[in-house]
């Protein structure tokens, strides 16, 4: 397994030693655009690391977030996306129907890349009825690294989010990481 971590506009810089990939917040809804992006980008970049970024979904307008997402994430081969599927700050949440609608968009959209689903465990128990992840799960669960308490198939497990949110991806290396980030 490698590791990794994500981070947003709270995380003013991080350490990439060690690290084999970032995924960056990079938008939310139809408005919001990561105000740190582009450093945050570059730093994971400039460390050798795979890159991916990541949505915040909100419940609504799917077809207008995806766009929005795609037209504001940096697009290089081998990029991860992900549709952050968790509670607003309102206390709501995309639809699972919208779930997956947004990923099947923005794989519509941005056909050469991976994209995932980002939840956690009480996301994917109780509330996912479909299972579907597009290319992969993204599961956070706060528990022993590498040891998600979830049935399904994972590819990336987020284990603490002390001090920073730590991850680990089920590959054996940055080169099969890569592999996998580029579809043929």
């Amino acid at each position: 397994m490698i590791r990794g971590i994500d981070v947003s506009s709270h995380q003013s810089t991080f350490d990439t030693d060690g690290l084999s990939f970032v995924i960056i917040k990079a938008t939310e809804g139809r408005s919001y655009v990561n105000p740190k992006l582009s450093a945050q980008t570059k730093r994971a970049r400039d460390a050798g690391c795979v890159v991916g970024y990541y949505h915040f979904l909100w419940p609504g307008n799917i077809k207008a977030q995806a766009e929005y997402f795609v037209s504001k994430a940096p697009e290089e081969e081998g990029d991860l996306l992900a549709a952050d599927w968790e509670w607003t700050g309102d206390r709501t949440a995309a639809s699972n129907a919208e779930k997956d609608r947004f990923i099947r968009e923005v794989k519509r959209l941005r056909p050469d890349h991976r994209v995932l689903l980002y939840c956690n465990r009480d996301f994917w128990l109780n509330r996912d009825t479909t299972s579907y992840a597009g290319d992969g799960l993204w599961i956070a669960d706060y528990v022993r690294a590498g040891k998600p308490r979830i049935q399904a198939k994972w590819k990336i497990h987020q284990y603490t989010s002390s001090p920073i949110d730590k991850n680990l991806a089920a590959f054996d290396s940055v080169d099969e990481l890569r592999e996998w980030a580029t579809p043929q």
